[in-house]
């Protein structure tokens, strides 16, 4: 997506969103033009992670989530790279053209024109959803390209290849093919590319250069204006649309719909998730008007039933040529029950089911890929007695979802949470959502300059919940131990658990310090 300056001489480092401060996988120091009371966050802690916290956490998972390299040569050219893709512009500050990326795209010879794609808007679950359609499509023996945004820990998951971020060298060489071209389009334009963009024309390449049978695309932000439409998916995907990002998409469903509407092109088929009306309405006649064929949650298909299982769920799932039974999903909450049907109705959808064929897809296969899936910094549990677990729910609608679904698959006698958030969110409408399960909350405060100040987040807080309730701890780390001592007061077989929750940025240096990555 493009973003626009707010004057001639911007200071790069004050530009950056969630999306751009995380690229090098440290926090960023405050710029010279920002508020000096701001904490200036122990790197040291940040990266390495509390010897306490990673002791308790247990031995690292296979999460897809890839560590900084061991190989210092490579790290070092890596953070050269993520520092040059920081100090460009973020992608807070938009501007409604494609024009730039679409230069770069055509002097590097359309790479985005060499393999079909599906592509997915919304505003939440749009990561969970692509990651699930990539391991329905790789089930089927086809090569695929994921670019999600943003990332938890690493620059590198953005842009995945058969399922596994690809590798620091491979994301170093990609960047040095297509700079110099960069540099070009610059040169050419009012305003540099912007991070967002870079990243978006380096997936785009690797994906050529694979090359890929298939790309799963996530956009960054909206649909019309995203730096990832200038593909033509010939399946759109809408995730569920609610209200986030209203200074720059607007402030009720329908103008979001508005925006996110411009991903659906002629003649492709539109997977819509269940919507609000007067999204549903808007989405419905873009459809019409480009002569898309449309398939709606809980018409054409859905969730017929659902069960918790050990580890996950149990699902029945109506597909657009039929009925998947006993599938099972490693992945906590309805909310991701209902993330499930739309992925398997858009993979059906790109092999022609629903329309040209009348038939459901080879249901071992079907199992064998839902029963894989991985969605890191999702309802992710990364340790035991007490149980922590990691949400990157951000807005009210991701946290309503969130509480009902640790509720259910949990059962906590006690739950504690621990919440960072960003300045620019309904931090009040996110914690309401959370006040009926958290007996506790500690108030914290993640690295980015866009974190909402932790004396401010609990003053909100203690109206929300009362200051009976309420720590405040502006370190996470803090944070974390506070918030483990208080699930311990139970004793050890009191079933009381920690949700630490906010921000993707929150739950990505949680995962640090907690031993993930």
């Amino acid at each position: 997506m493009s973003e626009r300056p707010q004057n001639d001489d911007p200071d790069p480092t004050d530009a950056s969103d969630e999306q751009a401060e995380a690229a090098t996988g440290l926090p960023r120091a405050p710029g010279p033009d920002r508020a000096e009371d701001i904490p200036s966050p122990d790197l040291a802690v940040i990266e390495a992670g509390s010897r306490t916290l990673r002791a308790q956490a247990g031995p690292p998972q296979g999460d897809g989530v890839p560590a900084r390299p061991a190989d210092p040569e490579v790290d070092r050219a890596l953070r050269a790279v993520e520092e040059e893709l920081a100090g460009r512009w973020g992608e807070t500050k938009l501007d409604p053209s494609v024009q730039r990326i679409v230069a770069l795209l055509d002097i590097l010879g359309a790479p985005q024109r060499a393999y079909p794609a599906i592509h997915i808007t919304g505003t939440n679950g749009k990561t969970s959803t692509a990651r699930m359609i990539e391991a329905l499509l790789a089930a089927f023996d086809l090569r695929t390209g994921r670019y999600t945004s943003p990332h938890v820990q690493s620059v590198t998951e953005r842009i995945s290849l058969d399922g596994s971020p690809i590798s620091a060298e491979r994301f170093i060489e990609t960047y040095r093919d297509i700079a110099p071209y960069v540099e070009m389009v610059d040169a050419q334009q009012e305003y540099r590319l912007s991070f967002f963009e870079v990243l978006t024309a380096m997936a785009f390449a690797a994906f050529a250069d694979a090359p890929v049978d298939v790309a799963v695309v996530e956009v960054g932000m909206g649909g019309t204006w995203d730096a990832t439409n200038v593909i033509d998916g010939s399946v759109a995907v809408v995730t569920p649309i609610a209200l986030d990002h209203t200074d720059r998409l607007g402030d009720t469903p329908e103008q979001i719909a508005v925006e996110k509407s411009g991903i659906i092109k002629k003649d492709a088929t539109v997977v819509l998730a269940q919507q609000p009306v007067d999204a549903a309405s808007v989405l419905l006649k873009r459809a019409v008007e480009v002569d898309a064929t449309v398939a709606r949650e809980g018409m054409e298909f859905g969730v017929l039933s659902r069960e918790v299982a050990v580890g996950g769920q149990m699902l029945t799932l109506r597909g657009l040529g039929g009925e998947y039974p006993e599938v099972f999903l490693p992945l906590y909450g309805a909310h991701q029950a209902h993330n499930a049907a739309v992925a398997l109705a858009a993979v059906e959808a790109f092999f022609g089911i629903g329309s040209d064929h009348a038939r459901t897809l080879d249901i071992e296969t079907i199992r064998t890929a839902f029963a894989a899936v991985a969605s890191p910094g999702r309802m992710e549990v990364v340790r035991r007695s007490p149980t922590v677990v990691l949400d990157a729910a951000h807005n009210p609608a991701g946290a309503r979802a969130a509480a009902e679904a640790v509720t259910e698959a949990f059962g906590f006698s006690r739950l504690v949470g621990v919440v960072g958030a960003s300045a620019d969110k309904d931090v009040r409408g996110f914690l309401e959502a959370f006040e009926p399960i958290f007996a506790e909350v500690v108030v914290t405060r993640n690295s980015s300059h866009r974190a909402m100040d932790a004396d401010a987040l609990a003053a909100v807080a203690v109206e929300v919940f009362g200051a009976e309730r309420v720590q405040v701890e502006p370190r996470l780390d803090d944070a974390l131990e506070a918030a483990i001592t208080l699930a311990e007061e139970e004793s050890e077989f009191s079933g009381a658990g920690v949700l630490v929750t906010g921000s993707v940025i929150t739950v990505g240096e949680a995962r640090l310090l907690l031993g993930r990555g």
